[in-house]
């Protein structure tokens, strides 16, 4: 138990383990936090456009309409506070998309785009105060707030939370968690610049059909807002030629342009965000099993084994990675639906609350209850829109606005998770019944009804039975022969035999024969562990792998960068693969070997071997690195200033990066 503890103690505190963590740890206040203050600020300031356009007031005499209530001026200090606010609120937008730009540095655009947004908040915080207190007219009960009123509320709620986001962000820079310079990739910046695109063509489509039709501008803005989320309720549409003719080109554009703002919203805040979500449950879930398996005591598959002839080291090995599989596939399972239930969860909130403040705005005026409001934000919600009941007060029209930009990005991850979870469940369900009714697979029936039963059974049952094909799949493979046309189709991509000590990239891979056939590095090293029982029955196993890896390794420095170049081609097309590619521990094992390190080796593990111009800087990692047998290592280190550490620290970032590559070999030991 010592000696385990001592083992994971000292992988948990090296630089590869907190490498592993720190990306998804920090990384929303590094990239989501500034990502979602620069999408929302433009959108601060399309209320505050709209806050400042109108008056506040308007006054609804007796028997009259909201369509024709008068407005009632604002007093020129109401006015010049709220022009200057907005002026602000612009300026510190373009402090931070300066930043983002590298124009100005962090330490100048952030307190000016903070400050900025904190004066913009409170300044429509004091000016709403004031006009619902010592600005009110007699007689009070004609006074009616306009939509302007309630835009000038909702820029001051998005101006206080950017800024509180943008603050959190500051902080973290300051404190050195997160890089002073935003991590933002292409792709974020283009959400960015495309919901500024949107909100300005919605602004401008308002006012050019308001000067057609003759409405106000604020209700040009909602006929808008409401075209071009295709919710079409009726109770605006364009009645003049030119309206109508124009509407054809305003209408594609406009939802084109909001079709670009979803997929984007569904790359970074579904794909991205998976990633580094994923990345994290995963380490958290690796932790909770260490901590499992030190309680219950059943801790020799951590333990590195170096003279246990009933083990053997790459044999405890295999074992941990298809440990760190399990946990890998728990993880991924727990993650999706977790995922749902948040996406779930919102989507219902933004629905049952959208449709309590409809009925309290629409109740004065229609007379709704809730189980009307409740059937307006449904249709409303699923762009079904029949325009049986539409908002007609100031304060519903407005909220329908705010409203529908919120749920845009709600329904996009509430859609996109349910076809993550609900919608393959039932495609996978349906695909299992065809293979057992009329349309058979290319396995048997018996080994498709285990695999149908364990997937009902969330891999309760027979869960030995089914072994995981490196691709992905559930398949039961025997030596030398692959199961599937997927593994048979992609033999062009497995590590390949060297012939001659020259590689063939273009030569068909065949499956490493069993141990009377040939010898492998990694056979020689499992004989060598096992010492006397080097011509011992193997394992099952080892019987159970179907491992395509070459039959030795190379033994000059020429060969054996030829082989690396062609590995990283061969994984680098495995990355671009959807479903990602899962490897086998013998290819995983292949892969490590390139690297410098040795499964088979306990004293290897992590540790590639380096220069004298490369040894690491502080004295306890120069007395972990140990010096393997020249014999083992294959051709020596290039004296031209390669730094195979650097390599390795490399190939693991962008395997967590991307969320293909696996990482069960450095889980555990």
């Amino acid at each position: 138990m010592a000696d385990t503890r001592e083992v994971v103690d000292d992988n948990e505190s090296g630089s590869d383990h907190w490498s592993y963590q720190e990306p998804s740890r920090w990384w929303f206040t590094s990239a989501a936090f500034p990502m979602i203050a620069a999408t929302l600020g433009p959108a601060a300031s399309t209320f505050s456009i709209c806050a400042l356009v109108k008056p506040w007031r308007q006054h609804l005499p007796p028997g009259a309409t909201i369509d024709t209530a008068s407005y009632i001026d604002d007093p020129p200090w109401l006015t010049a506070i709220n022009a200057t606010q907005l002026g602000i609120a612009v300026l510190a937008n373009m402090a931070l998309f300066l930043n983002m730009s590298r124009r100005v540095s962090f330490t100048i655009a952030q307190p000016i785009t903070i400050v900025g947004w904190y004066i913009s908040s409170f300044a429509l915080i004091a000016l709403t105060a004031t006009a619902s207190g010592p600005l009110i007219v007699e007689p009070a009960a004609e006074l009616i707030w306009s939509q302007a009123f309630y835009y000038a509320i909702y820029a001051a709620v998005l101006y206080f939370l950017i800024a509180s986001l943008m603050l959190l962000t500051y902080l973290s820079a300051l404190t050195g968690h997160s890089p002073k310079d935003f991590a933002l990739t292409a792709s974020q910046r283009t959400l960015m610049l495309q919901t500024l695109m949107f909100l300005l063509y919605l602004l401008i489509g308002a006012l050019v059909f308001t000067a057609i039709e003759g409405w106000s501008y604020l209700d040009g803005f909602y006929w808008a807002a409401v075209t071009l989320f295709t919710v079409g309720l009726g109770d605006f549409y364009p009645t003049t030629p030119l309206a109508k003719g124009l509407l054809v080109p305003f209408a594609l554009v406009g939802i084109i342009t909001l079709g670009l703002v979803i997929g984007s919203i569904r790359s970074l805040v579904i794909d991205r965000g998976k990633t580094r979500l994923g990345a994290r449950l995963l380490e958290k879930m690796r932790r909770r099993t260490l901590k499992r398996i030190r309680q219950r005591g059943n801790v020799e598959i951590l333990v590195p084994h170096r003279h246990d002839p009933a083990l053997t080291e790459l044999e405890r090995r295999e074992r941990e990675f298809a440990l760190m599989r399990r946990v890998q596939t728990t993880t991924a399972r727990r993650r999706r639906w977790g995922s749902m239930l948040v996406s779930t969860g919102s989507w219902l909130v933004l629905w049952l609350v959208g449709a309590y403040v409809f009925q309290r705005c629409e109740e004065p005026y229609q007379g709704w209850n809730y189980r009307d409001s409740f059937y307006f934000a449904f249709i409303s919600l699923t762009t079904i829109g029949y325009g049986d009941l539409t908002p007609i007060s100031n304060a519903g029209k407005s909220f329908w606005v705010f409203w529908a930009m919120t749920a845009l990005p709600t329904m996009t991850v509430f859609i996109s998770d349910a076809s993550d979870t609900v919608v393959r469940l039932i495609r996978d369900g349906t695909d299992w019944v065809a293979r057992l009714t009329i349309l058979p697979g290319e396995d048997s029936f018996r080994k498709d009804l285990k695999k149908f039963l364990r997937m009902l059974s969330f891999g309760l049952l027979l869960g030995q039975d089914v072994k995981q094909a490196r691709d992905g799949q559930l398949e039961d493979p025997r030596p030398g022969h692959p199961t599937s046309a997927d593994t048979r189709a992609d033999e062009d991509e497995t590590p390949e035999l060297l012939r001659n000590n020259i590689p063939d990239p273009e030569a068909a891979v065949p499956y490493m024969p069993s141990a009377d056939q040939g010898f492998s590095w990694l056979a020689r090293a499992e004989e060598g562990a096992r010492g006397t029982h080097a011509n011992a029955e193997p394992t099952k196993s080892s019987r159970s792998q179907s491992p395509s890896i070459p039959f030795t390794f190379p033994s000059t420095r020429q060969d054996y960068l030829i082989t690396l170049v062609n590995e990283i081609r061969r994984v680098t097309r495995h990355l671009k693969r959807d479903p990602p590619r899962k490897y086998s521990f013998r290819e995983w094992a292949w892969y490590l070997r390139l690297i410098g390190e040795n499964e088979a080796d306990a004293d290897m593990h992590r540790r590639p071997k380096l220069g004298p111009r490369h040894q690491l800087g502080d004295s306890q990692s120069s007395k972990r690195q140990h010096q393997p047998p020249q014999q083992d290592m294959g051709p020596a280190r290039p004296n031209d200033g390669f730094d195979w550490h650097k390599q390795q620290r490399q190939q693991r970032t962008n395997s967590l990066e991307l969320g293909q590559s696996p990482q069960p070999a450095n889980g555990f030991a």
